[in-house]
C-alpha cells in the first residue's frame, strides 16, 4: 500500500468516514472509494468504483471481477447507530433488535422517568430535547432516524434536525393521518417537498404489525431495505 493512500485512509477511519479500498490484484494499483468521489490510480474506472460503492451498501468486502480483472475490495464502513426519539414502547423492542442487528442505539428523550436504565438497559440515553439530541448526535450516511412519540412537541423538533441531515433513513410512527398532518406542519416550518419526502410515514414495512414487537421488527425490516438498497432496485424494476 502506498504511503498515501495509507494516510489518506487512517483519517478517514479516524473521521468514520465511509470508504472502500479498491486493490487490482495483478498490477497492485489501489483506489479509495467513497459515496460521491474517488481517488488513486483505479479511480477513473467506472466499474470498479460501481463495485466498490456497491461493496459499501452491502457492507461487505471481496474479490469482485472485472473487465480489467480480479479487484479486491475492503470495505471501511464506520458503525451503524439508530437515534430514535421518544423512549415509548415500541422504542424498547426497536432497541433490543436494532443491537442485535449491529446498531449502536441512542434513546432521545428528555424524559428522566421514561429514558431510564431499566427500561433500556444496555442502550445509550440521551436525556435532551430531541432537536438538541440529534444535533449533538451528528448524524451520517450510516444513521437511521425514528421518532416515535406521536407527540409534535417532541418529534417534530428532531425531524427539523433529521431532515436535513446525512441520516440513510428517516421513518415516523403515525397513521395515513397523523403523517397528513405531520407533513402540513413541516411545510408550514418551511421546509419543501423533497426534504419532507425523506420521512418514511407511517414508518415500517406493511407487515400487518399489531404489537409494539411486531411493529419494531416491520420497521427494522424498511430500514434494513433502505441500507441495502432494496428500495431503489424495487422502484427502478
Amino acid at each position: 500500500m502506498k504511503q498515501d493512500i495509507l494516510d489518506r485512509l487512517l483519517k478517514d477511519r479516524e473521521a468514520k468516514t465511509a470508504v472502500a479500498m479498491a486493490t487490482h490484484l495483478q498490477s497492485g494499483n489501489q483506489a479509495l472509494v467513497y459515496h460521491d468521489d474517488a481517488e488513486g490510480a483505479l479511480a477513473d474506472n467506472a466499474e470498479i468504483v460501481a463495485a466498490a460503492r456497491q461493496c459499501m451498501m452491502d457492507d461487505k468486502s471481496r474479490v469482485v471481477s472485472t473487465a480489467k480483472g480480479d479487484v479486491f475490495i475492503h470495505v471501511f464502513n464506520p458503525p451503524l447507530r439508530m437515534i430514535l426519539v421518544g423512549a415509548v414502547h415500541i422504542a424498547q423492542p426497536l432497541s433490543r433488535i436494532a443491537s442485535v442487528a449491529g446498531y449502536d442505539v441512542f434513546v432521545v428523550d428528555p424524559r428522566d422517568s421514561f429514558a431510564t436504565p431499566e427500561r433500556f438497559p444496555g442502550i445509550n440515553l440521551v436525556h435532551e430535547w430531541p432537536d438538541d439530541g440529534v444535533k449533538l448526535l451528528d448524524p451520517d450516511r450510516r444513521t437511521a432516524i425514528v421518532t416515535l412519540t406521536h407527540d409534535p412537541k417532541l418529534d417534530d423538533p428532531g425531524l427539523h434536525i433529521a431532515i436535513r441531515s446525512d441520516a440513510f433513513y428517516i421513518g415516523s410512527l403515525g397513521s395515513r393521518k397523523t403523517h397528513a398532518s405531520r407533513v402540513e406542519r413541516l411545510k408550514e416550518a418551511g421546509f419543501n417537498d423533497a426534504e419532507i419526502g425523506r420521512i418514511h410515514g407511517p414508518v415500517g414495512l406493511p407487515l400487518g404489525a399489531v404489537s409494539p414487537s411486531e411493529i419494531a421488527v416491520s420497521i427494522l425490516a424498511e430500514i434494513t431495505a433502505v441500507l441495502h438498497g432494496r428500495e431503489q432496485q424495487k422502484a427502478a424494476a
